[in-house]
């Protein structure tokens, strides 16, 4: 999957009819609107069994803080100094809590997905009821604000990956940028599937899924490259501390949603260890994708 990939972007920043500007932006395009691939296995089923949703919220916890820690505390902390990225953990989490207390009611926006999906009629599983239908929550709301959030957080977590191949190419080191372009979209992959999970939980359309997942990076990310390789020199310096409020975000989602609904329903062994699984996984991206 890498080859392929590396090529795509290769060509891209090799096109003599394009300015350096352009380039970054085409190829920070392509690695963003990966994160929709992680939402296509998703597309196939309209039903969730609570086991595979325990296990699948599990292994996007497990990418997630793989992701915050190989992807961006550790490059953080060879670009600036521990304070900084502590700072940024430290704002990331308090704005996704902020977040979570902003929103509360989410069913208001989007109360035309509610016949779509998963959660009408009885869990075909047979498993057991939901944590969630014994509280005064609406589950159906209480999963569209746990898909938000998911989302928001996958978003903020592709601004410094944007700004790191913006860098990269400002610098003049296009093979480097390139490399690092090909590391972000495999591992948007994952953050897309992530992403997608509870949102097809909530009954969101697989359709609009897709679109939402893709949207999440193909919008920031080039965004955030074209910022980068403007102001490359104020960037470079503002780096540890985005990379730092996007982990902060991240990790925090994973502990203040991701983790508590996932051992809810009897399936915690499950979750537990996609959980392991995912976290593994992305320290294999981070190590083989290495740059």
């Amino acid at each position: 999957m890498c080859l392929p990939i590396a090529n795509v972007f290769e060509t891209a920043a090799n096109r003599t009819d394009m300015s350096p500007f352009g380039e970054v932006v085409v190829v920070a395009t392509i690695a963003g609107c990966t994160t929709g691939i992680g939402a296509l296995p998703l597309l196939f089923s309209d039903r969730v069994s609570h086991r595979v949703y325990d296990g699948s919220l599990g292994l996007a916890a497990g990418i997630m803080v793989g992701a915050a820690v190989f992807a961006l505390v550790l490059p953080g902390l060879e670009l600036g100094s521990p304070l900084e990225v502590v700072i940024g953990i430290l704002t990331g989490g308090g704005f996704l809590l902020a977040a979570n207390a902003a929103f509360p009611h989410l069913h208001l926006l989007f109360s035309e997905e509610r016949a779509e999906g998963p959660r009408s009629g009885p869990d075909p599983a047979g498993d057991l009821p939901s944590a969630e239908a014994n509280s005064d929550i609406d589950p159906v709301d209480d999963d569209l604000r746990r898909a938000a959030l998911v989302g928001g957080a996958v978003t903020i977590h592709n601004v410094p990956e944007g700004l790191a191949v913006g860098i990269a190419f400002a610098s003049g080191e296009t093979a480097l940028g390139v490399a690092i372009a090909t590391a972000i979209a495999v591992q948007n992959v994952p953050d897309g599937f992530a992403m997608a999970v509870p949102a097809v939980r909530a009954g969101v359309s697989g359709p609009k899924t897709l679109l939402y997942t893709t949207l999440s990076g193909g919008v920031p990310e080039p965004i955030a490259a074209a910022i980068g390789f403007s102001l490359v020199a104020f960037v470079s310096g503002l780096f540890p501390v985005a990379a730092g409020f996007a982990a902060g975000a991240m990790i925090a989602v994973v502990f203040r949603e991701l983790i508590p609904s996932s051992h809810g329903h009897g399936y915690a062994d499950t979750a537990t260890a996609t959980f392991v699984l995912g976290f593994a996984i992305m320290l294999l991206v981070d190590t083989v994708l290495a740059v």
